[in-house]
């Protein structure tokens, strides 16, 4: 059991949870929140957010890129705990329940026909992205497309979508949480690329950061975690600004600058590794932050 709990990767699922506490939060200052909504949106992210690891799991192991020479933590299949079999098996059930929960979830928040048929449609390509990002024989994370994908589904889709499930309607002030939200997991992704950026370089998987390099990688970190943290202070500059909300979006700057001193100090990918809890607590931290300064 508890490979199956380390091939789910617990420590990533606060990044699903974050994007949709912040479109919740962001209904609910707006006087349209439904808990139902929430809790549904929670465990249909958790459970999408499991079967993109354990595709993850599935796909490196398929294309060698899980090996001894890796740097993070060893993997379920390559381990030898559990089989391609068992992993692919386990991705079919993890899919029917997050398809299970997803249309409850829309059931539960959406009348329209028009709606219900996005949201399903979304639904569909939210599966696909998941298993497609290591898994077939040209997956997009392979690419160096992964960015775009967590951008998009941690932010515009994760924020947004969750807000208009609550509301039924958008609002183009939403572009800059779901930006933060979206760019803060991007960072996330971004870690993990170049803590593997030798050995996905040998195996073909042509990540952002192994297109960049890791010295620019680690640019380009800087500037997802800056940018995101301007994001939230423009909103609350210009929705809902007061002395307590500004302080609470200031406090974000503390682990936020912390962490990228300890990015810009990091000379290999060796030493990156260990900032992965890092970048994963300040996404977390960043949302909840800036989710309260908005209701308080």
């Amino acid at each position: 059991m508890s490979h199956w709990l380390s091939a789910a990767r617990p420590k990533t699922l606060p990044l699903a949870l974050a994007s949709i506490v912040t479109g919740s939060c962001i209904a609910y200052s707006q006087g349209s929140h439904f808990w139902s909504v929430s809790l549904l949106a929670l465990l249909t992210a958790t459970l999408l957010q499991i079967l993109s690891n354990l595709a993850n799991d599935y796909g490196d192991a398929q294309h060698g890129t899980d090996n001894e020479e890796r740097i993070g933590p060893e993997r379920a299949i390559q381990s030898g705990a559990i089989t391609l079999a068992q992993m692919k098996t386990a991705m079919v059930i993890c899919s029917l329940l997050s398809v299970a929960s997803g249309l409850a979830l829309i059931f539960t928040s959406l009348t329209h026909s028009a709606d219900i048929w996005m949201f399903i449609g979304l639904g569909v390509a939210s599966i696909f992205c998941a298993i497609a990002y290591t898994v077939g024989k040209k997956p997009y994370g392979y690419l160096g497309l992964g960015d775009l994908s967590v951008y998009v589904f941690f932010g515009l889709l994760g924020v947004g979508g969750t807000f208009y499930l609550h509301t039924q309607s958008i609002d183009s002030l939403l572009l800059l949480p779901s930006t933060a939200s979206g760019l803060l997991a991007v960072g996330v992704l971004n870690v993990n690329n170049m803590r593997d950026i030798e050995n996905d370089s040998a195996f073909g998987k042509t990540t952002v950061a192994v297109r960049l390099g890791l010295e620019k990688a680690k640019r380009y970190h800087m500037l997802l975690v800056s940018v995101a943290w301007l994001c939230y202070l423009g909103f609350i500059l210009n929705n809902h600004f007061s002395l307590e909300s500004l302080a609470l979006v200031i406090m974000i700057l503390g682990p936020g600058i912390k962490h990228l001193v300890a990015i810009k100090s990091a000379s290999t990918s060796a030493e990156i590794a260990p900032l992965m809890g890092d970048i994963v607590k300040l996404a977390l931290i960043a949302n909840l932050l800036f989710s309260i300064a908005i209701i308080v």
